[in-house]
């Protein structure tokens, strides 16, 4: 989701200013120190006279957001799927190369979306790329060089992996010419990464 805001947080018979920020799975809090707030651990969560009270088993955090208290209670409670996320939309084309989860394939499948296997569709919108190792990046060059224009590369890989890294993505992109632009978490073991070619490119 990628918001922040500049607040006060009171947890624990204390009150911190620092900046919270809202990612696509948790609520990060930082000051001195770095609070971290999964929203699979969250058991109640309310909003209230400008303040988003999260309780989790650790006990109750209070973010003093003002009018993004509400908006970020609702952010949390409904969170996007990750076909949202990643701008997947019903009825485009999507080429799909690497190994990605059966469950994100039925995704596309549900969303109504044309997946093409192995091979590069003349009018996909999104191409997705799942790599575990870094050689599965030997792929990204010739990807890139069939991308339709317009058109965006998503690599998928590991999180908190040594057999590749979030590095070595973003230079397998750039060394094919592509520019990285967004990150969002894909899934609680993965990462994905959106690659675009530069303006005047493709």
């Amino acid at each position: 989701m990628g918001q922040e805001v500049i607040c006060a947080a009171r947890w624990g018979g204390k009150s911190v200013r620092g900046k919270a920020l809202l990612e696509t799975s948790e609520i990060i809090f930082l000051c001195d120190a770095r609070l971290k707030i999964p929203f699979s651990a969250i058991r109640e969560l309310s909003a209230a006279e400008g303040e988003l009270r999260v309780r989790t088993g650790e006990g109750l955090v209070v973010f003093e957001l003002g009018d993004r208290a509400e908006k970020w209670r609702e952010k949390i409670a409904n969170p996007k799927s990750v076909v949202e996320k990643l701008g997947v939309k019903s009825g485009q084309v999507v080429s799909v190369f690497g190994e990605l989860h059966p469950d994100f394939l039925e995704k596309l499948t549900v969303q109504r979306c044309a997946v093409l296997r192995g091979r590069m569709a003349r009018d996909a919108r999104f191409i997705f790329l799942g790599v575990a190792t870094r050689k599965g990046l030997n792929l990204v060059k010739a990807i890139a060089s069939k991308m339709p224009g317009g058109a965006a590369l998503w690599m998928v890989y590991p999180k908190g992996q040594t057999s590749i890294t979030e590095s070595d993505v973003i230079g397998a992109g750039r060394k094919a010419g592509l520019k990285d632009v967004k990150v969002v978490g894909f899934s609680a073991t993965q990462t994905a990464l959106k690659f675009v070619a530069p303006a005047g490119k493709g």
